[in-house]
């Protein structure tokens, strides 16, 4: 794997120095008085990944938490539910997937020739499902997820600037430092004119992150070794895992995923938040649900400990 794609699995919870620490105190001052739910949010973690996406400058990390914490307020996405979502999901076109990549990131799968959406507003209620239940599970010292792009059968038709535009806000501006790699997996050649003016939309460091990745290219299909189990890993990705996406078991899952939510921040604010120490976190998961069960295992799938899971 090149030094590139190693350093994007890296990113974790580096210890901060005291000038990043103090910078912290700084953003903590600027943002004021928060709720019991935003004083959740807002750990050092969190705070850093704000800080980090704006060269540590304090003022402008500390106006786009502001920003960030008046989108939640009004979108709540933490409240957010698998019954509100399931009609777009159900032909499986944006998942979490039930593995992590190498690195202990979790999975999303987007299918471009499943769209089905009819409506803006539920296509992007459902990427942010998709992105608070991957942080929900991310593993300890863990803060990104991967997006798996699957390009078979793809055509301009199952595209949208609108959408496109909005999902790459929301997750520049709310999700900072959340992206670790998005794949684009044998993308076809009409698709590059779209990307073209999708480029513009991006951020330098969120375009570095992405990567085209062909199933006839084996220095690409190299990626793909390198970050992934195999075995885990569906054949549209060149992985040895066919079992189907199965809407059923898909929707078992995440209707316990939404349990572990209201789990954590109920029993988060039933405690006193003068206690509590939270450390980050971050992990994930597909559907290939027949072992589910065993994965889930792995990804410490019991209901998480508030002191490890609040970092959105």
């Amino acid at each position: 794997m090149s030094e590139d794609l190693k350093k994007t699995g890296s990113v974790g919870h580096e210890k901060m120095s005291q000038e990043q620490q103090a910078k912290i105190i700084e953003v903590r001052k600027l943002i004021g008085i928060l709720s019991e739910k935003e004083t959740v949010y807002c750990t050092d973690a969190t705070i850093s990944r704000y800080l980090k996406s704006q060269n540590w400058n304090v003022k402008k990390a500390s106006q786009m938490l502001k920003q960030s914490l008046k989108w939640r307020r009004e979108y709540k996405p933490e409240e957010i539910r698998w019954d509100e979502v399931s009609k777009e999901a159900e032909i499986g076109k944006m998942y979490r997937a039930n593995y992590c990549d190498k690195h202990g990131r979790p999975v999303i799968i987007m299918r471009t020739d499943r769209e089905n959406s009819k409506s803006l507003k539920e296509e992007i209620k459902h990427f942010v499902y998709c992105m608070e239940n991957a942080v929900l599970n991310l593993p300890p010292l863990q803060e990104q997820v991967v997006w798996l792009v699957d390009f078979h059968g793809f055509n301009l038709s199952n595209v949208s600037f609108k959408i496109t535009r909005e999902i790459s806000h929301i997750l520049q501006k709310y999700y900072p430092q959340r992206l670790g790699l998005a794949i684009m997996y044998d993308a076809p050649g009409i698709f590059q004119p779209f990307f073209a003016m999708v480029k513009v939309l991006l951020e330098s460091e969120s375009y570095k992150k992405v990567k085209f990745v062909y199933s006839n290219d084996q220095n690409t299909k190299k990626i793909m070794e390198g970050l992934f189990d195999m075995d885990q890993l569906e054949p549209a990705f060149g992985g040895k895992n066919d079992t189907e996406f199965d809407m059923n078991k898909y929707a078992k899952r995440m209707k316990e995923e939404d349990n572990k939510m209201h789990s954590l921040w109920t029993r988060t604010n039933s405690l006193s938040l003068a206690s509590l120490n939270i450390p980050s976190s971050d992990s994930t998961g597909s559907e290939a649900d027949s072992d589910a069960s065993n994965n889930e295992k792995t990804l410490g799938s019991s209901i998480p400990n508030p002191e490890k899971s609040l970092e959105v």
